[in-house]
């Protein structure tokens, strides 16, 4: 049983490096060769193929379904009509996005669903005719006929006339032996006549269809761009909705961020300092019961827990500067991250360049990005050294913390980066991390300015 799947671990050890000994092949010969022989050439020849009698069939749905409601409009009847004939659209709409996604590789999210305000089919219509998805969806049905025709159109004779003119020199023979002539007729006229006969024409006639064979996929992609647009564009979600979904997402960010900042803060109070004023007020309760007794070993009771104090109001102090520092509220960035880069393992150097201090909470988000990535330069990075740098762009605030460490940071990784990452994003912050392995790291966070 082992031989025989060490026997088969082999072979898929071999085949997958055969496989990727073909990929690396393939990489060698250039793009413009590869183009007529790829399977996304072809996927996107379907597609413009696909696209024109599909788009016959929604035009003339959408133009029927829309003008027969329109003029039942006189009559009930024609708010159902064109309530059923934008759900019809809606529907060609899902198929599409289904081909794009297949032949095109292009994801696009379904766009918001329809919220009927109560139950029964007059909410239902009155949904559909209100939704700007249903229109969006119709007008897509209507102008993606003419585009679909021009599309065909042009694929279709640039690809059958590179090919036949590429292949020409395997075919030729059949003029003069079928049609009493020696090849393609170039020009003709009651008293001359020309056909690519000679070697030298024939060798053209290939060479001219070869170039044309390696520009079709170029020019079916660039034809299919424009229909990526309109699928994106008319099929998916709105900007607007798209915009809700990601604030959506963010506040549950924030949330949870916050959620988890106060169980940290709670796990802090009740470990540390709540800790030490319990053992505090037991051990000055046993002082005072001493204090009659032996006062000698009272004061030093008494002793002991004026240091506990001292370590509570520390500890005390450590909290608060984790909430919110107070050098951060009273001087700024420039002092509060100079104090952050003085705590560090490592000499760091600060430099911020703002002409005005950022609004309160932006200004918080930056201190506390720089003290975690200081953190991590302490913990992790095994640096000599490290810098911070604060300066604006137009309406962006930038922080850039860089070191000459081990490098290998990675956000994908599920490290506190990847946390970093979410909080800026719930901000519309952004985080970007180049540390390759060796060295050096650079970390660059922006942020919106709000003054």
């Amino acid at each position: 049983m082992a031989t025989e799947y060490g026997q088969e671990y082999g072979r898929m050890d071999r085949s997958e490096f055969r496989g990727s000994d073909l990929d690396e092949r393939r990489r060698r010969v250039p793009a413009g060769l590869r183009a007529p022989f790829e399977a996304r050439a072809w996927k996107e020849f379907g597609y413009v193929l696909l696209s024109l009698p599909i788009s016959i069939v929604t035009f003339t749905y959408a133009i029927t379904m829309l003008s027969l409601g329109a003029g039942l409009l006189i009559t009930f009847i024609g708010i159902p009509v064109l309530a059923a004939g934008l759900a019809g659209c809606r529907g060609i709409g899902a198929l599409e996005r289904v081909r794009a996604r297949s032949l095109l590789g292009l994801e696009v999210a379904n766009p918001e669903p329809l919220r009927p305000k109560g139950g029964g089919a007059l909410a239902w219509m009155g949904a559909v005719l209100k939704s700007g998805v249903s229109w969006r969806h119709f007008l897509y049905s209507v102008l993606h006929m003419p585009w679909a025709i021009f599309s065909f159109t042009v694929s279709v004779v640039f690809w059958s006339y590179g090919w036949t003119m590429l292949t020409y020199p395997l075919w030729q023979w059949t003029f003069p032996m079928y049609g009493g002539q020696g090849g393609i007729q170039l020009y003709g006229d009651d008293n001359h006549r020309v056909y690519l006969d000679n070697p030298f024409e024939i060798g053209v006639v290939a060479l001219t269809g070869l170039l044309i064979t390696l520009a079709t996929p170029w020019i079916i992609r660039a034809l299919t761009t424009v229909d990526r647009v309109m699928v994106a564009g008319l099929l998916g979600p709105s900007s607007l909705a798209t915009r809700v979904v990601e604030l959506e997402s963010d506040r549950g960010v924030v949330v949870d961020t916050a959620a988890a900042d106060l169980r940290r803060i709670e796990r802090d109070l009740h470990d540390g300092a709540q800790a030490r004023l319990v053992a505090l007020a037991m051990d000055l309760g046993l002082a005072k019961e001493k204090l009659a007794e032996d006062p000698e070993a009272a004061a030093r009771m008494v002793d002991e827990a004026h240091g506990e104090v001292k370590v509570a109001l520390q500890e005390l102090r450590d909290l608060a500067r984790g909430i919110h520092p107070a050098v951060l509220t009273d001087r700024g960035l420039d002092a509060a991250l100079s104090a952050l880069a003085a705590r560090c393992t490592v000499p760091v150097q600060v430099e911020v360049d703002l002409p005005a201090r950022p609004a309160a909470a932006i200004e918080g988000i930056a201190y506390f990005t720089v003290s975690e990535l200081l953190q991590n330069i302490s913990k992790h990075a095994r640096a000599q050294r490290g810098s911070v740098d604060v300066w604006k762009v137009e309406d962006r605030l930038m922080l850039q913390v860089t070191d000459d460490g081990a490098g290998g940071a990675d956000v994908t990784a599920g490290s506190g980066l990847a946390g970093l990452a979410e909080r800026l994003d719930a901000v519309d912050g952004i985080l970007v991390v180049d540390s390759p392995v060796g060295g050096p790291t650079m970390v660059t966070a922006e942020l919106p300015w709000r003054a």
